[in-house]
């Protein structure tokens, strides 16, 4: 038991102070696995103060619209998981009374809620004997037994899960679980981790191999496509013309503008793009870039282009993902995050 009692004996004196660590509340503990699923903890702690206190209970959160929900969740990325939190919620309410579940085989049913997150909940709010593997884990694992097999393959979560549950802590599971978790963010980092201080390093592989650069091993991530993506900004009196995104691409229900999508990046000097513009918006149409910008998503770079529009004529009725809306109004909205920056820079420093 020396490598539990070692790093819960770390974590005793040196965990951060975390608001969701001072309850035992399934509905809290949800709420900050799922948001620092997707970004750190420094990062993520606005966005989950935000939810609880606009959703303080579940009950808050099933009756809130997708708008707010996904308004909220702005700039993390992965809008799918804002929309199966909602959905979570709503089936939380309906089948469960309310009641946020606590045990693993319950809470592997709802939507968007994995075999990691099914465990920390259960872990944390009942004490259940399940073991927690997220990242910081692999790294802990993998560095201390010397395991190779990459991470991110089903044979390499499938030993490591294997080996998580073998090391459980079972007087304990909760803290040994939050314990080595922090223990892979604070101290076991993925670079630079101060070696010459840590207390597992006597037996650790991968500092007595000089393997802690190499360990974790992930398999080659998969190519990024490149999108090339025209915004076009049409303005009347007070309002501009926005678009929500519909099913079947990036973006889902959030709010941006009319576009026209390239093969490669244009050049305002190119004789085929002010050709489309024309066919799109009339003949007479003037046009002025004003913006670029590259977003960085996991599997595709979006590069986007921003052109003011004049003397356009634009049959915009037919589509019913455009609408007129106030810049008061387009605030309200969710919309992604290049969309959220070009906003705040452009229009409301321009009104």
């Amino acid at each position: 038991m020396a490598f539990q009692n070692e790093l819960i004996n770390w974590y005793q004196s040196n965990k951060r102070d975390l608001p969701w660590r001072h309850t035992t509340d399934a509905y809290t503990i949800w709420l900050s696995e799922i948001i620092l699923q997707q970004t750190r903890v420094e990062q993520g702690m606005p966005y989950f103060n935000k939810f609880l206190e606009n959703f303080p209970t579940v009950s808050h959160f099933a009756a809130a619209s997708e708008v707010q929900v996904l308004k909220l969740w702005q700039g993390l990325g992965y809008y799918s998981r804002g929309r199966n939190m909602h959905k979570t919620a709503q089936s939380v309410v309906q089948d469960f009374a309310g009641r946020f579940p606590t045990s693993h085989d319950e809470l592997i049913k709802l939507k968007g809620i994995g075999e990691y997150t099914a465990a920390a909940i259960s872990s944390f709010s009942a004490n259940e004997a399940r073991a927690v593997v997220d990242g910081n884990v692999f790294r802990v694992l993998s560095r201390y037994f010397g395991i190779a097999t990459p991470i991110n393959t089903p044979a390499g979560k499938k030993e490591f899960l294997k080996l998580a549950n073998e090391l459980l802590f079972l007087p304990d599971p909760a803290t040994y679980n939050q314990a080595i978790m922090e223990f892979g963010a604070v101290q076991c980092k993925p670079k630079s981790p101060n070696c010459g201080v840590c207390p597992l390093n006597l037996d650790c592989f991968a500092f007595k191999n000089d393997k802690v650069k190499e360990l974790p091993v992930k398999t080659a991530k998969i190519k990024q496509k490149h999108r090339f993506i025209n915004y076009f900004i049409l303005r009347k009196d007070e309002e501009i013309l926005v678009r929500e995104r519909q099913p079947g691409d990036i973006w889902q229900h959030l709010y941006d503008f009319p576009s026209i999508e390239t093969e490669q990046a244009v050049n305002i000097f190119d004789q085929e793009f002010p050709k489309r513009i024309e066919n799109e918006f009339g003949m007479n149409t003037n046009f002025t870039l004003i913006s670029a910008k590259k977003h960085i998503l996991t599997h595709q770079i979006i590069h986007v282009q921003f052109f003011a529009l004049k003397n356009y004529i634009f049959n915009f009725n037919k589509q019913k993902e455009l609408n007129w809306v106030s810049l008061e109004k387009l605030d309200e909205l969710p919309q992604p995050k290049v969309i959220h920056d070009f906003i705040q820079e452009y229009l409301y420093n321009k009104r």
